[in-house]
């Protein structure tokens, strides 16, 4: 299973078919971070059949666009982050809290009223369901610790600190168990590090860093400005990026797309691969093959190629399914006019 030079890979999720999951209601709010069965279409005693169906859909229509790093399209989840985070010991779902989002909402989220502990696999199933259905090599993602730690009201620990590190042996457990099931890729998801850069310079890393002891795999790291579909327009640069040079992730999930993000501080990320986001999401408008080599190039002055993974900005849960399919057949192609014209000394490395 090896890849091409600039392979191409989802950051995580794809469109959910219309006759899984409700996408009216999807989208007109935003992420759950507690449970939200009413968002789906199919009745409990069939759902579980019905998710692995969408997700052989996914997996095949990544294989067909081309991508050479195959997700699950986290057909199973309602966010990226509640699936696992209301599956652990140590919250009250019942009565939940709130907190602001990063869009200054307040929302529901988990309670913590005790210790935080992984009591089972959470995501493994859906890793073995991946691995037995593609033969390529596969990328699962999990929600970070630092940013379940914000998508949660702390009614037990002293500090958000204490909190974030016994997520982050959750988060831990998990990424062992993923990759003894054959994951070449585990994913930390972790969008609030670049709302809250502050409290992430503070302890986020530290919470990433335990969520990462005694693991031995390809791990990478996923940052960003928040769904686009949920929150509109990007500033022109990270609040917090340079500061993961340090951290023990091998690739870190970046966007530039929608933000036309100034390329030259990926230089600062020596010793990293970068999966580049090249699809814009905030539009149903699918791109050229020749606008996402553009975007790539703009990247290889800074990075060299052999460190780039063409990817989407963020996840592609919130796109029509057409327009999804549209958009990572234009980046499987745009990667290879890419690849197809580089040659030994046009990009720099670093």
């Amino acid at each position: 299973m090896s890849l091409p030079i600039l392979p191409t890979s989802l950051v995580g999720s794809y469109a959910q078919p219309d006759w899984l999951i409700d996408r009216e209601k999807l989208g007109h709010r935003m992420p759950p971070r507690v449970r939200a069965a009413e968002l789906w279409r199919v009745a409990p005693e069939w759902l579980e059949q019905a998710q692995d169906d969408a997700t052989l859909l996914a997996i095949r229509q990544q294989e067909l666009a081309g991508l050479d790093i195959i997700t699950d399209g986290e057909m199973r989840r309602e966010s990226y982050s509640n699936r696992f985070a209301t599956a652990l010991e140590g919250v009250d779902l019942e009565s939940p809290g709130k907190v602001i989002s990063r869009t200054g909402n307040a929302i529901p989220v988990p309670r913590v009223v005790g210790k935080i502990r992984r009591k089972h696999p959470v995501e493994v199933r859906d890793l073995q369901f991946l691995r037995a259905n593609t033969d390529r090599l596969i990328k699962i993602t999990v929600p970070g610790p630092f940013t379940m730690t914000q998508q949660a009201q702390n009614d037990h620990y002293s500090s958000e600190e204490e909190m974030s590190l016994d997520y982050a042996a959750a988060v831990n457990a998990e990424i062992k168990d993923l990759f003894a099931a054959g994951a070449n890729i585990v994913q930390i998801d972790e969008p609030w590090m670049e709302s809250q850069p502050e409290k992430a310079r503070r302890y986020g890393l530290a919470a990433v860093k335990r969520a990462l002891e005694g693991v031995t795999g390809t791990t990478a790291l996923h940052i960003c400005f928040g769904y686009a579909a949920m929150v509109p327009g990007r500033p022109s640069a990270y609040s917090f990026l340079e500061e993961l040079a340090g951290s023990p992730v091998h690739q870190i999930s970046i966007e530039t797309a929608q933000s036309k993000l100034d390329c030259a501080v990926l230089a600062k990320l020596p010793g990293k691969t970068i999966i580049l986001g090249v699809l814009d999401l905030s539009t149903n408008e699918v791109e050229t093959a020749e606008l996402v080599a553009a975007r790539i190039r703009r990247a290889l002055p800074f990075v060299g190629a052999e460190r780039l993974i063409a990817a989407s900005d963020c996840g592609m849960k919130y796109l029509p399914a057409d327009v999804a399919f549209g958009k990572i057949k234009a980046l499987a192609a745009g990667a290879k006019l890419v690849r197809d014209k580089l040659h030994p000394g046009t990009a720099s490395g670093n």
